[in-house]
C-alpha cells in the first residue's frame, strides 16, 4: 500500500507542477494581452476545458484523498 502512496504523492506532484506552469503562463498571457499580443490568452483559453480544468480538478481531488488516507492511516495506528 505504501508503494501506493509514494507513486500517487508523485503523480500529484507533477500535476502540481504542471498547474503552476499553467499559472505563470496565464500571467505572461496577461502581459502579452495588455501589450497588444492576444496569441498567448487565445492558447490558454483553448487549453483551460480540456486541460487546465481536469488538472486542477486532480489536484483538488487528490489532496482531499490523501489527507483522508492519512487520517485513516493514523486512526489504524493508534
Amino acid at each position: 500500500m505504501s508503494k501506493f502512496y509514494f507513486w500517487l504523492n508523485k503523480f500529484l506532484l507533477l500535476d502540481v507542477l504542471l498547474v503552476f506552469l499553467f499559472f505563470i503562463w496565464f500571467l505572461v498571457a496577461i502581459v502579452a494581452q495588455s501589450s497588444g499580443l492576444a496569441l498567448p490568452m487565445n492558447i490558454w483559453q483553448q487549453l483551460w476545458m480540456p486541460v487546465i480544468q481536469p488538472a486542477l480538478g486532480i489536484v483538488m481531488l487528490g489532496t482531499i484523498t490523501s489527507g483522508v488516507a492519512k487520517r485513516f492511516m493514523n486512526n489504524r495506528k493508534a
